[in-house]
């Protein structure tokens, strides 16, 4: 067992948890009935209690098994946050069903792969895209469409901004299958008993990867119990914390940090489904938010508001999140207006949100934090695949532990690839590579496959952009691999400039800043302004679809001498 970072243990905590034996949905029949009349979502300023939450999703869940949804079946939740969105997850665990989480961007051919992997008798999907979906009703179990215009729960006034999709009216829509929630839940269906227990089948996030189709990850009740119950005692949640809801909750940080952790501590929640970053500061100051599950971006644009100042967001007490390390300049600007450190952690689709998070009494800039309760992580080498036991020594990021999925839907053989035993246990390949330190904090290092070759020099791109976020000119960074005639490969810079820089300062001015800020073979041969950056709904930088672009184009003149 990894032990070195035991030292350095939050004080108050365990080092290791009994998890609940029970499913996930007990979590919200708990919560509502201790605190019934207690405001479990604010969306927009409509606030809805814990009885109404659970009483929808009994209603929903009825209605799901007249469909013919059974227990284990799966059933596609395909929309934007909402509370639609939890209201539709809890009444397919009630169902004995498990939640296949998709993303809104998703289109046709990334829908029939899921229906048709997961064998899918129902959707429960956003009015906005019913046209993306009703067409494969039919297909196999494929029957029913349940769809809702989230406009339905902005039940009172309200002056802040409502995104588009938010502000589009109801409509009945007359298509083979297609049926609104509003009708489903008014055919007053009364569920069966709840069954489903803590090894049942509970979620099954899809995960892209590097190549081929999405591929689905597998997670019981206890696996997904787990991150939901080590984020709130980590965090410190509890029954009268409210937490900011940004992070898409089709993905699992949001849908752990900001659904299933409130709930199991009998928060409230407040749920955005665009980000904004001025509604956000409104909402952390209107509702005295205390802790806000976020990632990197959303950070570095909610800093860059002007008018941030003008906000009181002096509630929060714990702002963290993941998906890329934490620019030091924008860290410390945080800490300057909040008093808090970023807590950065890590983890991924397979492991169902965090597998290590930073103490909040001790984090570590641009750092993934320290293993969380019961949970053995180590560095394996890629090519031997040997463990590497001494601080600094670079390598594969395997973990053990209780929220580890169960493996990859209908794909055996990419499971035992993704598993090695050591010491008797089965260790997730997480294709991260990094370090530990000395005190056992882990470091990311990148990805195996967005290292940059130059000349045999390995650059790693979060080391560049983390070093550039220096310069006071740059917003955003994202550091890719070009095509170069003599290197191989080479590097490029694509930024978006402060608005206050641009037009006053040149890719070149940029390039000699970096000569004197880094090692010359982490030097970008090629710097690029652009108005923006590519972002996936979570706000992570899609460095991918600019990489692949600059190689496709192949029109990089390759550096002289």
């Amino acid at each position: 067992m990894f032990s070195r970072h035991f030292e350095h243990w939050p004080a108050n905590l365990p080092k290791t948890l009994s998890l609940p034996e029970t499913s996930l949905f007990t979590n919200l029949e708990i919560s509502a009935r201790r605190y019934p009349d207690k405001t479990a979502i604010v969306y927009y300023d409509t606030e809805i209690s814990y009885r109404e939450l659970l009483a929808e999703v009994e209603a929903l869940a009825g209605y799901l098994q007249q469909q013919g949804v059974e227990k284990g079946d799966r059933v596609l939740l395909y929309m934007q946050n909402s509370p639609q969105w939890v209201i539709g997850y809890y009444a397919i665990l009630r169902a004995d069903a498990a939640v296949v989480p998709v993303n809104p961007m998703n289109r046709a051919a990334e829908l029939e792969h899921y229906i048709a992997d997961t064998d899918a008798k129902v959707c429960i999907c956003g009015q906005e895209l019913v046209d993306h979906v009703k067409s494969f009703v039919g297909m196999g179990d494929f029957k029913t469409v349940i769809y809702t215009a989230y406009s339905e729960y902005v039940r009172k006034p309200t002056e802040l901004n409502l995104p588009a999709e938010v502000q589009l009216k109801a409509e009945d829509i007359d298509a083979p299958g297609c049926v609104s929630l509003r009708a489903a839940l008014a055919a007053g269906c009364q569920p069966g008993p709840h069954t489903a227990g803590p090894d049942d089948l509970c979620v099954i996030p899809y995960s892209s990867g590097t190549t081929g189709l999405p591929k689905g990850c597998a997670h019981t009740h206890r696996s997904v119990m787990s991150t939901a119950l080590h984020r709130v005692l980590w965090n410190g949640v509890n029954s009268e914390s409210v937490i900011l809801a940004t992070l898409p909750y089709f993905h699992v940080t949001g849908m752990q940090g900001a659904m299933n952790g409130p709930i199991y501590a009998g928060c409230s929640f407040v749920i955005m489904t665009r980000w904004d970053r001025t509604v956000a500061a409104e909402l952390i100051q209107r509702y005295r938010i205390t802790a806000w599950v976020n990632i990197v971006t959303m950070v570095v644009d909610f800093l860059s508001n002007p008018d941030i100042e003008k906000y009181d967001i002096s509630s929060l007490r714990s702002i963290g999140g993941g998906g890329a390390a934490m620019p030091k300049a924008i860290a410390e600007k945080l800490h300057q207006m909040t008093g808090l450190n970023y807590v950065e952690g890590y983890g991924l689709s397979e492991t169902v949100a965090a597998t290590h998070i930073n103490p909040n009494h001790r984090p570590k800039p641009q750092c993934l934090g320290i293993p969380v309760f019961d949970v053995d992580a180590r560095i394996i080498d890629v090519e031997t695949l040997q463990e590497k036991k001494e601080p600094g020594e670079v390598g594969e990021i395997v973990s053990h532990g209780p929220m580890i999925f169960q493996g990859y839907w209908k794909r055996p053989d990419e499971t035992a690839k993704s598993f090695i035993e050591i010491d008797g246990k089965q260790f997730f390949r997480t294709g991260d590579i990094g370090y530990f330190d000395e005190e056992g904090y882990f470091f990311m290092v990148d990805r195996v496959k967005r290292m940059i070759n130059a000349s045999g020099f390995k650059v790693w791109p979060t080391e560049v952009e983390s070093l550039m976020y220096r310069h006071p000119a740059i917003q955003e960074c994202c550091i890719i691999s070009v095509p170069h005639e003599r290197r191989g490969e080479t590097v490029k810079a694509c930024i978006v400039l402060k608005p206050d820089y641009e037009g006053k300062i040149s890719e070149q001015d940029i390039i000699d800043w970096c000569k004197g800020e880094m090692a010359a073979y982490k030097v970008p041969t090629y710097v690029e302004f652009m108005e923006s950056l590519p972002k996936s709904p979570t706000g992570k930088l899609l460095w991918r679809v600019l990489q692949d672009e600059a190689w496709a184009k192949g029109t990089e003149k390759a550096a002289k001498g």
